[in-house]
């Protein structure tokens, strides 16, 4: 089994920060993982904030660009999201994923793990 658990979320006001934990525990190999923050707020769909390749490189949603900085630590088996710059239309539940593309040539299997979720909320 893998649990996934994200942690740091809470109240800031507008133009705060706060750093987000996600720890991977139990059966993964967590460095060839590809790991990402979604987030979701009320009555939207849930979007995809920021990734991390097993490889490092790093991606951003427009609208994060710039504030958010992710990072992992593979000896921990964590993945960071520090947020700057914070926003009230940054309040949203935040959800870490890991996922994994395995391709033997006979099975293709894909590893797709979620975390419960962080409420992260700025006040204005």
């Amino acid at each position: 089994q893998v649990q996934i658990v994200e942690s740091g979320g809470g109240l800031v006001q507008y133009g705060g920060s706060l750093r987000l934990s996600c720890a991977a525990s139990g059966n993964i190999d967590f460095g060839i993982y590809d790991m990402a923050w979604y987030r979701q707020a009320p009555g939207k769909q849930r979007e995809l904030v920021a990734s991390v390749t097993s490889g490092g490189i790093t991606d951003y949603s427009d609208s994060v660009k710039g504030r958010f900085s992710i990072s992992r630590d593979n000896a921990k088996n964590t993945v960071f999201l520090q947020m700057t710059s914070l926003k009230p239309e940054d309040t949203a539940v935040y959800y870490c994923n890991a996922q994994h593309f395995s391709d033997t040539g006979a099975l293709e299997v894909t590893y797709d793990y979620w975390g419960q979720g962080t409420q992260v909320t700025v006040s204005s």
